[in-house]
């Protein structure tokens, strides 16, 4: 695995000739190049047994993380793309125990574990392009929200359709030692509430998953 930093101007301009022949792109939004430098680095070392790569992409103009994640994933063409944040720590073999389980399961989602969740959401997750591809019209997440729930909405839609997977030693940690005191976005929290009884019912063979966030 290799990893790269740019800035999000140069999204456009580079990606295609950066990430190669990977068989697996892995987006970074980033805020502080330092330390996601230092988690790419470290989620690196722990997967050099695949063809992957980690693009530490950063927000310089406030896009947020959601458009910063459609727009790499618009500009690549790997067949599996993971989303991680700058505050991720992974254990050994984090990304080959993702993908033997995404094959072995015929999944279109994996959630790693993330320390938090148990496995009930993908915080931070990893995706076979042949499906993420036909959810949002060639977008990773719904582009509406800013800065939560796209990560559930795209959750409930593998849960929803039998295509999310989950292997427990498929570890990303979130070391964010102030997580727990920040409040969700209001407006985010909203538009998740309005979709979840429209457009995501719509879209999800087993609506009861829905209940699972709120």
């Amino acid at each position: 695995m290799k990893w790269q930093l740019l800035h999000a101007a140069h999204i456009t301009k580079s990606l295609m000739q950066d990430d190669g022949q990977a068989q697996t792109v892995i987006v970074m939004p980033s805020t502080d190049a330092d330390q996601a430098s230092r988690a790419a680095q470290q989620l690196a070392s722990r997967a050099t047994d695949c063809p992957a790569m980690i693009l530490v992409v950063m927000d310089d103009e406030g896009e947020g993380f959601t458009d910063i994640a459609n727009r790499v994933y618009r500009a690549t063409h790997s067949d599996y793309f993971g989303y991680v944040a700058q505050d991720a720590y992974a254990g050994r073999r984090w990304l080959s125990l993702a993908l033997q389980t995404l094959t072995q399961q015929h999944k279109g989602l994996l959630g790693f574990n993330d320390g938090k969740w148990g496995g009930a959401l993908a915080a931070f997750g990893l995706g076979q392009r042949s499906w993420l591809d036909h959810n949002y019209d060639g977008d990773l997440f719904y582009h509406g929200y800013t800065q939560h729930y796209a990560d559930t909405e795209l959750t409930m839609l593998a849960i929803g359709n039998a295509q999310y997977g989950y292997n427990p030693n498929a570890v990303l940690v979130e070391v964010d030692w102030g997580k727990d005191a920040k409040a969700v976005q209001p407006f985010d929290r909203l538009l998740y509430a309005q979709r979840k009884l429209g457009w995501i019912k719509e879209h999800v063979t087993h609506p009861a998953c829905l209940e699972l966030f709120s």
